[in-house]
């Protein structure tokens, strides 16, 4: 994003816009989603065997990747995403659109990137 910022808005918003419609790929979505339905498979295992000791980490873990990086994603990157798509890169609402999308942009994607880090911790520990 850092690289995005430097350039003119409507160069940024061009590779941002591109960069959206390319990572919509079934390998993507496969991975992305697919994480989040393993961790929903464990939550339903982890009822089932409360009494393990790991059972704390995996829970946790589950959580971070299904609130902190699939719910972020869902309720804050995405909208952000989508509101971009619609503007034109060389207008005056795409570079005042612009100018907020990064800096929102960023601090949920370090969030997410947070929350997702420390869910593979608490999964190793797990």
């Amino acid at each position: 994003m850092k690289a995005l910022e430097r350039i003119e808005p409507s160069q940024g918003i061009t590779a941002m816009q591109s960069i959206n419609i390319t990572v919509i790929n079934p390998l993507f979505m496969t991975v992305f989603l697919g994480t989040g339905a393993v961790c929903v498979f464990i939550l339903v295992f982890l009822l089932l065997g409360w009494h393990r000791t790991s059972t704390i980490y995996l829970l946790i873990g589950c959580l971070l990747y299904l609130v902190g990086t699939l719910g972020v994603t869902i309720v804050f990157n995405v909208p952000l995403n989508e509101a971009l798509a619609l503007v034109q890169p060389d207008s005056t609402d795409g570079v005042k659109l612009w100018a907020n999308y990064l800096k929102d942009w960023t601090f949920w994607n370090h969030i997410r990137a947070a929350a997702a880090l420390a869910a593979s911790a608490l999964f190793t520990l797990g």
